[in-house]
């Protein structure tokens, strides 16, 4: 009986580590610097997946929260029922601060990986982050576009790091916020 309860609880560790684990063979951005990090972002491309099906004009806003949170606003247009959609979510640091690894939670205690695997170190205007496995990837901007060259470099570098660019799918920006 205590076996089984061990095991399983090995288990559970596990699978919420491997939620929030950094993909094989990726390295976050260090000297992070996360207060320049804040703010609205605009996402320009993304790998689909059902949390975000039919979404356009999305965005995500950072803000400093407590006891060293970061609050998290993601926005959409869902082009299916009309109609905007918008969850509220904190994240934490994965290990210290100038490393872009978070932990994100939109549900209870369940997290999921946030790692900015490229980012605009001047300006901060646009970073790509991927999720716990290569199957989840944002392009993200400061601004609802991105200009061409830098989007291809971060398309070039996703598709050496192994992401599969080819289901990548550009966001529209053509409303403005509800």
């Amino acid at each position: 009986m205590i076996r089984n309860i061990i095991i399983a609880a090995c288990m559970v560790t596990a699978m919420i580590a491997g939620c929030t684990a950094v993909p094989e063979n990726l390295k976050p951005v260090t000297g992070f610097e996360a207060e320049r990090y804040l703010g609205k972002w605009y996402e320009i491309a993304r790998l689909d997946h059902r949390f975000e099906r039919h979404l356009t004009n999305v965005s995500a806003t950072y803000a400093r929260g407590e006891n060293g949170e970061i609050r998290v606003l993601n926005k959409g247009y869902n082009t299916k029922t009309g109609q905007w959609k918008q969850i509220e979510g904190h994240a934490r640091f994965l290990e210290k601060e100038n490393v872009g690894s978070l932990r994100v939670s939109f549900f209870g205690p369940f997290y999921g990986g946030y790692h900015i695997i490229a980012l605009d170190r001047q300006a901060y205007s646009y970073s790509m982050v991927a999720g716990p496995s290569r199957s989840y990837l944002w392009i993200l901007s400061r601004n609802t576009t991105l200009d061409e060259a830098v989007f291809a470099d971060l398309i070039s570098r996703a598709s050496e790091w192994g992401f599969d660019t080819a289901r990548l799918i550009r966001v529209e920006h053509n409303r403005p916020d509800d």
